[in-house]
């Protein structure tokens, strides 16, 4: 736990480095199909596509590479029974360049 409890602290640099990179990903995606769930304390945004696809959130993750270009974690990968909430897991921690790139392709997914 004590690698983890500076970040925790309200003025960390590090804090502050990921808001920023969240609040970036949140606002880039602003125009995509996908619903961000609110996010605090991780690296990760959760993307709800459950309002334009019926696909298996491992089917879709799947398409995003594919088709998009985008690798993202199916939220399914977490549970043991077969749960498919249709979430998908975006990581934030990663350069500005990366997310614009994702965020882009990502504001380009059709509907199915």
């Amino acid at each position: 736990m004590p690698s983890i409890w500076p970040i925790r602290k309200p003025g960390c640099r590090w804090r502050r480095f990921y808001q920023r990179k969240r609040d970036l990903l949140v606002n880039l995606l602003a125009d995509s199909p996908f619903r961000l769930l609110p996010s605090a304390g991780s690296f990760f945004l959760l993307a709800d596509y459950s309002h334009f696809s019926d696909e298996q959130d491992s089917e879709m993750v799947k398409r995003l590479i594919v088709d998009y270009g985008v690798a993202t974690i199916p939220l399914s990968a977490f549970y043991t029974d077969g749960t498919d909430n249709k979430l998908i897991r975006l990581s934030f921690a990663k350069d500005e360049a990366t997310l614009r790139a994702g965020a882009q392709a990502l504001c380009r997914v059709k509907p199915r």
